[in-house]
């Protein structure tokens, strides 16, 4: 294939993924119930984080842990604001249904100019990293968004001020916070190619551990909005973690 054959078939495997994120796009907007159902539960106190720290509170007996009364109204202040909202949260659910199909249109497309290992390596990485990326925002939408989300709802700087959220706000907060945590989770993943292409060694991971630890805290300390020791933690643990679980990983991957 020439160059030009190359751009067209490329041209094609765009329109085809575009066309099944519209499709998608338009499937949720269809389901707009549902689709904020999903959205805006973790600002409700039924939402399970917030039920899992009721029991632990009335099974130490810590008053502070309870969220039974908490709840925050939304409100919108432009026009056409909650239309753009939900053809926005439309679009990102169409990529998020659509991914599998655009990793594999993407994969399908580079595919034919790698050797058979290189194919073989290639799909691991885009399988683990696709996996571990929605771990990544499955657990900061179901644990470190409701707790920054609380506690800068909740926070006041005078008990003359109300608190008045912003619908734009919520959306942009949970959309950062959930792609920041995806892209964080693909430590492992980044670890593995860096020893395959000889890069990286266990040894030089487990001396610089110190320094591993202290970056991490910086890093969780810019994706978190918040300035309280809890959610620092939250973030900065599993990312440790994944830290800790990436030097068995290029381990065994050096050998």
């Amino acid at each position: 294939m020439t160059f030009w054959d190359h751009v067209d078939e490329l041209r094609k495997v765009l329109f085809r993924i575009i066309g099944v994120v519209v499709a998608f796009m338009l499937l949720a907007f269809c389901f707009k119930e549902e689709l904020f159902g999903i959205v805006l539960a973790p600002k409700e106190n039924d939402f399970p984080v917030y039920r899992l720290f009721d029991w632990i509170g009335e099974a130490l007996h810590l008053s502070g842990a309870s969220v039974s009364d908490f709840h925050v109204q939304l409100i919108n202040t432009k026009l056409s604001g909650q239309f753009l909202t939900h053809m926005s949260v439309s679009f990102y659910a169409g990529i998020i249904l659509a991914s599998p199909y655009i990793i594999y249109q993407l994969f399908r497309f580079v595919s034919p100019a790698l050797y058979a290992n290189e194919k073989h390596y290639s799909l691991r990485v885009v399988v683990w990293g696709y996996v571990l990326f929605l771990i990544g925002v499955l657990f900061s939408y179901f644990l470190i968004f409701p707790f920054t989300f609380r506690f800068l709802a909740l926070y006041q700087v005078s008990a003359e001020v109300e608190n008045a959220i912003l619908l734009s706000s919520y959306i942009e907060t949970l959309v950062m916070l959930s792609i920041m945590l995806g892209i964080t989770f693909e430590i492992p993943v980044l670890a593995w190619l860096l020893a395959k292409l000889g890069f990286l060694t266990s040894s030089f991971m487990r001396t610089y551990r110190k320094h591993a630890l202290i970056v991490t805290l910086i890093i969780a300390a810019i994706i978190t909005p918040t300035s309280d020791a809890i959610t620092l933690l939250l973030v900065s643990a599993p990312m440790f973690l994944l830290y800790e679980a990436s030097i068995f990983i290029v381990k065994r991957t050096n050998r």
